[in-house]
């Protein structure tokens, strides 16, 4: 019985909804992007430096951040920002352990690397 007043319940509220959004379903946009998505100067950046190893670009500052690209060894690309490294998660790669990451520009891809992997 509680099952049956719960489902006219629900039916109720969704018709009511639709009705008061004349049958389509309406969802807010977004006016700005997330605060994680920082603006990167990429107007005032360090040219042409090159990868000591194949290495990932990435969403965040981690990493098991979601890889949006490759950096290829001896390939050239951009930093960012002045090439200022930030603080993220700490990492042992290219050979040494550092917390520090560029935000670069390789091959249309731009992203987080690695400052130890970066010939820079």
């Amino acid at each position: 019985m509680k099952l049956k007043l719960a489902a006219s319940a629900i039916a109720t509220v969704a018709l009511v909804g639709t009705a008061l959004t004349g049958g389509v379903a309406v969802a807010a946009t977004p006016t700005a992007a997330p605060a994680a998505a920082a603006a990167h100067n990429c107007g005032n950046n360090i040219s042409n430096v090159t990868a000591k190893e194949n290495v990932k670009i990435r969403t965040t500052k981690k990493v098991n951040g979601t890889a949006l690209g490759l950096w290829l060894k001896a390939g050239r690309g951009d930093l960012c920002d002045d090439g200022k490294a930030t603080v993220g998660e700490k990492y042992t790669l290219c050979g040494k352990t550092s917390d520090k990451w560029y935000w670069g520009y390789h091959r249309g891809v731009e992203g987080y690397v690695p400052a130890t992997c970066i010939n820079w």
